[in-house]
């Protein structure tokens, strides 16, 4: 039963100690709603003016993370100002918390290195939804992306779950543009300029396609003849392109490069062999015979059989 004395306490305490919880909860309460509006106005600022939708979906990733913070740390001070209120020593529990975090920090050494290497990831924007990527020795496009973990998926469809930590070096193919690198190569025998102009041509048959056109950002830039091979010169050229476009569109350049070359009697080189006796000091050169030989099938006899022509 409550008794008089009981109920003038409780009221007692409810008027004090009581009263400022409430206040705590209250302004707890009001600072997390300032939070989120904070966070998404950070949205704005994230975007940096860009609206497409990997901008967006980055800016909506910093700004959950922002906000997600901001409510920790709110609350983590307010159950500690709630527990001075109550006239709980704090300094006790403090020193076990850290002592605990020491401990699960040494434990999680890992998993805390993924979040801060995610969090970098995603600030300074190495890395999108659908981005092609090198990482960790992986390549592929990127499926999703959080704090702990970057999930690629390669050309046969494999995934693969890369933890942040792992990632120290981020090669994009796909950012802001991309670009196809050829290597033509071509015969001794080939003018070279008439390589050079059918490589023009077919850049603009493939910028005038609406197939394709409005991936290519640029005409082909030809760098010119790279490095002389033992039975090829090899022309170098470059194509820019939309992000994730470049090898669309250098399948289809060779495919008609192929056509094209075929068209005009270019070839492409195969190895060649030049035999050469060798002479002695007056020039002499000894003997240098061949003999040529050739199959000749005869019923009855072995297919193996050679006969001198």
């Amino acid at each position: 039963m409550f008794t008089p004395d009981l109920l003038a306490k409780f009221y007692s305490w409810l008027m004090t100690t009581g009263a400022k919880i409430l206040l705590i909860i209250v302004g707890t309460l009001f600072l997390i709603r300032i939070g989120k509006i904070f966070s998404h106005r950070a949205e704005k600022v994230f975007l940096r003016g860009r609206e497409d939708e990997e901008s967006i979906k980055r800016a909506k990733t910093l700004s959950m993370l922002l906000r997600h913070s901001l409510r920790a740390i709110i609350i983590i001070i307010s159950l500690i100002t709630i527990l001075a209120t109550l006239g709980i020593q704090i300094g006790p529990l403090l020193a076990a918390a850290g002592v605990l975090g020491l401990a699960v920090g040494f434990a999680a050494q890992s998993l805390i290195k993924d979040i801060i290497n995610g969090f970098f990831i995603i600030l300074w924007d190495q890395i999108r939804v659908g981005d092609v990527v090198q990482i960790a020795g992986k390549d592929g496009v990127v499926e999703s992306i959080n704090l702990k973990m970057t999930v690629l998926r390669d050309l046969s469809g494999n995934v693969h779950f890369i933890p942040n930590s792992m990632i120290d070096l981020v090669t994009n193919m796909s950012k802001g543009h991309s670009k196809y690198l050829f290597d033509i190569s071509v015969s001794y025998f080939e003018n070279i300029d008439e390589v050079i102009a059918t490589l023009k041509e077919i850049d603009e048959e493939i910028r005038c396609d609406p197939l394709f056109s409005e991936d290519i950002l640029e005409p082909l830039e030809i760098l010119g003849v790279d490095r002389f091979d033992n039975s090829a010169i090899v022309i170098k050229a470059r194509t820019t392109t939309k992000p994730n476009k470049q090898w669309r569109i250098g399948r289809e350049f060779n495919r008609r490069l192929k056509l094209a070359f075929d068209r005009k009697g270019i070839r492409f080189p195969f190895p060649h062999l030049i035999v050469f006796a060798g002479e002695d000091k007056q020039g002499q050169a000894s003997s240098f015979r061949v003999r040529l030989m050739k199959n000749k099938v005869d019923p009855g006899s072995n297919l193996d059989d050679k006969k001198d022509n």
